[in-house]
């Protein structure tokens, strides 16, 4: 009988234990990258490692991760005030949201991994949702801006721009969880939103077109980041990257291109000899560059 694939990711971790690649307290591949390297379905792969936790062979670590037992023990969960248990299981929540993507996270799963009742949780959170807004905060005060900023509204922008996008790109679940229409008062958040307003103060334009300006800011960086989060998904669920997929579908975008119906996408398509890569860095850096040149453009009419 074949062996099952989750059961061959728990006997490969054994085997490096034995063989000394691994050591206590070494820090194991997350969730996502084992589905990657192993090209299973990233439950698998979370099966894998609830199964290496039951038995012992590895521990989750708040802020750390799963690492291999018999290092440095961790505090119990329960001990310490109110205020660091709560800490203790949103570091905990966000951990588990950047290895195994935000479908997997639950208030049973956070209990699970730091060897908690899952009842006792609702004393320090009351849902998931709460979660949610506490671990975006969290996650956001992590990234601090600078106590100066740069000469000019447009390098002050491009800062606040690239520190965000780099937030979303550490834990690529964000960009699903903030919400545009809905937006909660969170002082992480908000110290971007203070820090653009105040690049713009110099512009003089009217606090409607600041704010504006400042909410399609936020939007440029986050729809580019929730595509992180899906092809993460896509990845652990096909066990093919964005590259493998493109070479099994390039033959029918070439025959729907050259069906004479769309002769502009065709001219295109057929011009990229050396192939196009979607480097979302790239994208990312050619459309803020792109969408500061059109607003100091409107500035200048103005």
């Amino acid at each position: 009988m074949a062996t099952a694939p989750y059961r061959r990711i728990v006997e490969d971790v054994k085997r490096q234990l034995r063989t000394g690649a691994l050591q206590p307290g070494d820090r194991l591949p997350s969730t996502r990258e084992l589905a990657r390297q192993w090209k299973v379905a990233l439950a698998t792969a979370a099966h894998a490692m609830r199964v290496l936790a039951e038995e012992g062979v590895v521990k989750a670590l708040p802020r750390v991760g799963t690492v291999v037992a018999g290092g440095t023990s961790r505090p119990s969960a329960t001990r310490g005030t109110a205020e660091s248990t709560r800490e203790r299981i949103v570091r905990a929540a966000i951990s588990m949201a950047d290895d195994e993507g935000l479908p997997a996270l639950s208030i049973r799963g956070v209990a699970s991994k730091l060897g908690m009742p899952v009842m006792s949780l609702y004393r320090y959170v009351a849902s998931k949702e709460v979660l949610l807004v506490m671990m975006a905060e969290a996650v956001f005060a992590d990234e601090l801006l600078p106590p100066e900023p740069p000469p000019g509204w447009r390098a002050q922008l491009e800062l606040a721009a690239r520190l965000e996008w780099r937030v979303f790109k550490r834990h690529p679940w964000l960009a699903r969880v903030v919400s545009l229409t809905r937006p909660q008062p969170q002082p992480g958040a908000l110290a971007y939103a203070d820090w653009v307003m105040r690049a713009l103060q110099e512009t003089r334009l009217p606090a409607q077109e600041v704010m504006r300006v400042h909410v399609l800011l936020h939007t440029f960086v986050q729809g580019i980041a929730v595509n992180l989060e899906s092809e993460a998904d896509a990845i652990a669920q096909t066990g093919m990257n964005d590259e493998e997929f493109m070479r099994r579908t390039e033959s029918s975008f070439l025959n729907l291109a050259t069906s004479g119906r769309f002769p502009h996408f065709a001219k295109v398509l057929t011009g990229l000899r050396t192939g196009f890569d979607l480097d979302f860095d790239e994208l990312f850096e050619t459309g803020l560059r792109v969408w500061l040149d059109g607003l100091e453009v409107r500035l200048a009419r103005r």
